[in-house]
């Protein structure tokens, strides 16, 4: 397999061919996102430490040493705003085009570097939306944006998905907006309020970048599917064990096929029957596998996260972390997994590099 890159609650592990966690990085700190840059080799660490602030870190020499290097940074925050105008946490990390990189944050906001990560821009056409001002933590005390999906044949399409503000879509680079969740709908919500596009949950957003018109979403109450660049979605019922999830992964070439993680529900954030299993549909969700050789199948606690699933660029191999430090690889696209490590903290984020 390629490295791979798993972010946990107490620091960074970088997977060699082998499959075996080499040296921490970061050791004992939260790394809440990851980014590989494969256009010139630099590797990426966002970490949240509390009281000591948000730090971004960049490895030019795949890992051996770090650097510190900018944050994202809000302007001043105005009289009588809620949300407050301050970096809380790094939630995505996303190249785009020849240069930018894409950073997705709580509270919400949405940077722009091109300088490698030396500075950052926040682009104000979103954070000044009115719209914003309706939208509300998903997990966590304020919203967040923690899909950042940068169309590779257009760099200047780019659509995000934020807990809880709906999914969001630019077509200019960042100078204009639209809502891009109708369809979606929440049953939290009441009944007046259920199909509002600004207060959906989408836990996860990804696109096909084969065929960047297919995207799909893990919400929070359903599995949500567009083939039309986002102009409309439609729920996926077909999927089990359960539709409640957070991770999923698109094939990098056939936009039919999809991976998910299914958990109980909102209330009991456990695999189903305490069996750890991933959910893939081939035929664009019209039918679905429940895929669990070589995965645990009793007494199984784990919940992957957002960024717990990846897939590799050939769509062959994929990843698994989860919140009691299971990790996972398969190489024959989730018919079989490979057990890397049960012991390593819990697992924030996994990608290939």
């Amino acid at each position: 397999m390629e490295r791979l890159l798993v972010a946990t609650r107490k620091g960074l592990f970088i997977l060699d061919p082998s499959g075996k966690p080499g040296r921490p990085h970061f050791l004992g700190d939260p790394v809440t996102m990851v980014l590989a840059d494969a256009r010139d080799g630099m590797l990426y660490a966002a970490l949240n430490l509390g009281h000591f602030g948000v730090k971004l870190r960049r490895s030019a020499d795949r890992g051996e040493s770090w650097q510190e290097i900018a944050v994202p940074a809000y302007p001043p925050q105005p009289d009588g705003e809620k949300t407050p105008w301050k970096l809380v946490q790094i939630w995505s990390l996303e190249t785009g085009g020849e240069r930018a990189l894409w950073a997705g944050t709580i509270p919400g906001g949405l940077f722009r570097s091109e300088d490698r990560g030396e500075s950052w821009t926040l682009i104000e056409s979103l954070w000044r939306r009115p719209e914003r001002a309706e939208w509300f933590g998903g997990g966590y005390d304020h919203p967040g944006i923690h899909s950042v999906c940068v169309d590779p044949r257009d760099p200047g399409s780019v659509t995000i998905g934020i807990s809880s503000g709906g999914v969001w879509q630019t077509r200019d680079g960042g100078a204009s907006w639209r809502s891009a969740a109708k369809g979606m709908y929440a049953e939290y919500m009441p009944p007046d309020r259920r199909e509002d596009p600004n207060i959906q949950d989408p836990h996860r957003v990804v696109q096909c970048p084969a065929r960047t018109e297919v995207f799909w979403a893990q919400h929070h109450n359903g599995v949500f599917r567009s083939t039309d660049g986002c102009a409309s979605w439609h729920e996926v019922t077909a999927i089990k064990p359960s539709k409640f999830g957070f991770a999923v992964v698109v094939h990098p070439k056939d936009g039919d096929a999809a991976w998910f993680v299914p958990a109980v529900k909102d209330e009991c954030r456990v695999p189903v029957d305490a069996k750890l299993v991933v959910a893939r549909t081939r035929d664009g969700g019209k039918s679905f596998e429940v895929l669990s050789k070589g995965l645990p199948q009793e007494h199984a606690y784990d919940l992957v996260y957002r960024h717990g699933l990846a897939i590799d660029a050939s769509g062959e191999r994929l990843a698994m972390g989860s919140t009691t430090g299971g990790l996972w690889l398969s190489e024959d696209q989730g018919d079989s997994w490979r057990c890397l490590s049960t012991q390593l903290p819990p697992i924030f984020a996994v990608r290939f590099v």
